[in-house]
C-alpha cells in the first residue's frame, strides 16, 4: 500500500507523511483511506499547480498571461462513516499543502455563524450608510475569499434553515472568485438537509457541490474511534494498586494511542473574540489539565467551542472539589454537559469517583452534581463512545479553530 500511495501521489507531501505515519505504526494500512489519501494527494498537486500559474501571471507583462486563464481547481467533498479518518486525512492535507498564507480550517457549524455575523454587520453598515448599499452576500464572500481562498470544513452538515438558505448564494460567490474548498462530512452530498424545510430550494447548492468539487466516499470497514477507546480504561482513580503518577504515565499511552505517536502540539480556538489555548492537540484530540478548563474564566460558549472542535478530550487530574471551590465546580458541570451533548469522548484521571468527586452541600451545584455523575458513568459506556461526535439528543450540529493563515 505504501508503494501504491508513494507512486500515486508523485512527490505529495501529504502522502509521504501518510506513509511515514503507517510505517511508525501510527496510521493502520487502510485501503479506504488510501484512496482518499490519493485524491487529496492529486488536489494538493493541482493547488500546487495553480500557485505557479498565479506567479506566471503577476509577471503576465514578460509570460502574456491572464489571470482569467489560470484553471479553476476543483476541491473534495470527502463522506463516510463516523470513526473512519475524515478529520485525520483532512488535517493532515491541510498541514501539507503548499499553501502557507490564506487557508482556513473550520468546522463548518462554526463558519456559518460567522458568515451569519459578518451578514449582520454589513447590513448594519449599510442601514448606518457607513458602507453603500450592495449585496451583503457578495461582500461578505469577497471578505473571506481575501482572507483565504483555500478553506477547508469539518463535519459538513445543514440543519438550519437560515444557513441552507445562504449557502447556495455564499458558495456561488465563493466558486465564481476561485476559492477551493475541502470538506468533511457523515452524509453524501444528496443527503444534506434531508427533510429540510423547503429543501426543494436547496437542491441547486447540491448540484453546485458536485460541480465543484470532486465526491469520494471513504470506505473503511474500522471505526477508529472505537477502537482506540473500545476496552480502554477511560476514568482513572488513584487505589492501592496505581499511583497518579502511574496513571500519569498510563493516560500519557493512552493519549498518544489517540493523538499520534508525535503527541500532537499546542492549538488554539478563537470563541467570541478571545482565544482558548490548547496545551496538546493531534488527532482531533485535545488535552488539558482539569486548571486549564475549569480554574480559568471560561463559560458554556467556551467549552461549547472546544465540544465541536475535538471529538475526544483528555483532561488530568481532576481533585476533588469541596465548597470553597463550587465555582470550579459549576464550571465542571457546565464543561461536562456541552461534552455529552455534542458526543465528545472523554478520558480523565481523578481523585475520586464522579458521585465522590464533589463534597458540597449548598447551592443549586449541590443538586445537579447528581445530573453531572449519571453523565460521567453513561460517557465511560460503550454505546456513548459509539455516538456521532457533534450530535446532540435532538439534533445535529456541528469549532472553528479561528486557524486562519494570513
Amino acid at each position: 500500500m505504501a508503494d501504491m500511495l508513494t507512486a500515486e501521489a508523485g512527490g505529495s507531501v501529504l502522502a509521504a507523511r501518510y506513509v511515514a505515519r503507517m510505517a511508525a505504526g501510527d496510521i493502520a494500512p487502510d485501503s479506504g483511506q488510501a484512496k482518499v489519501v490519493a485524491a487529496l494527494a492529486q488536489l494538493e498537486q493541482r493547488i500546487a499547480s495553480r500557485r505557479l500559474a498565479r506567479k506566471s501571471s503577476a509577471l503576465g507583462w514578460l509570460f502574456a498571461r491572464r489571470e482569467d486563464t489560470i484553471p479553476r481547481v476543483r476541491g473534495l467533498y470527502i463522506h463516510g462513516a463516523v470513526g473512519r479518518g475524515k478529520t485525520m486525512l483532512a488535517d493532515l492535507f491541510f498541514e501539507s499543502v503548499a499553501v502557507r498564507k490564506r487557508k482556513r480550517r473550520a468546522h463548518f457549524h462554526e463558519f456559518m455563524a460567522d458568515v451569519h455575523a459578518r451578514i449582520f454587520k454589513v447590513r448594519a453598515d449599510m442601514k448606518a450608510g457607513r458602507i453603500k448599499e450592495a449585496d451583503p452576500i457578495a461582500l461578505v464572500a469577497a471578505a473571506l475569499y481575501e482572507e483565504a481562498w483555500l478553506l477547508c470544513f469539518d463535519e459538513f452538515h445543514v440543519t438550519d434553515i437560515a444557513d441552507a438558505m445562504i449557502l447556495g448564494r455564499l458558495f456561488e460567490k465563493l466558486f465564481d472568485l476561485g476559492v477551493v474548498i475541502v470538506a468533511t462530512s457523515n452524509v453524501a452530498p444528496e443527503d444534506l438537509y434531508k427533510g429540510g424545510l423547503n429543501r426543494a430550494l436547496f437542491l441547486p447548492f447540491i448540484a453546485m457541490i458536485e460541480k465543484h468539487m470532486e465526491v469520494v466516499r471513504i470506505e473503511s470497514p474500522t471505526d477508529y474511534r472505537m477502537e482506540k477507546l473500545g476496552g480502554v480504561r477511560i476514568w482513572f482513580v488513584p487505589d492501592d494498586d496505581h499511583s497518579m503518577a502511574q496513571i500519569d504515565r498510563e493516560m500519557e499511552k493512552i493519549w498518544h494511542r489517540i493523538a499520534g505517536n508525535d503527541g500532537g502540539a499546542p492549538a488554539s480556538i478563537s470563541s467570541a473574540g478571545r482565544i482558548i489555548r490548547v496545551p496538546r492537540a493531534g488527532g482531533g484530540a485535545a488535552r488539558f489539565s482539569f486548571e486549564d478548563l475549569c480554574a480559568a474564566a471560561l463559560g458554556a460558549s467556551d467549552y461549547l467551542r472546544i465540544a465541536r472542535a475535538y471529538h475526544t478530550v483528555v483532561i488530568d487530574h481532576i481533585p476533588q472539589l469541596d465548597q470553597d471551590r463550587r465555582n470550579e465546580a459549576k464550571r465542571f458541570i457546565t464543561l461536562i454537559d456541552e461534552f455529552y451533548e455534542k458526543g465528545v469522548k472523554l478520558v480523565a484521571s481523578a481523585a475520586a469517583e464522579p458521585e465522590d468527586l464533589y463534597l458540597g452541600t449548598e447551592g443549586a451545584e449541590a443538586f445537579e452534581w447528581a445530573r453531572t455523575v449519571s453523565r460521567l458513568h453513561e460517557m465511560r459506556s460503550s454505546d456513548y463512545i459509539a455516538r456521532p461526535h457533534g450530535r446532540g439528543d435532538s439534533e445535529a450540529s456541528g469549532d472553528t479553530t479561528g486557524l486562519v493563515e494570513t
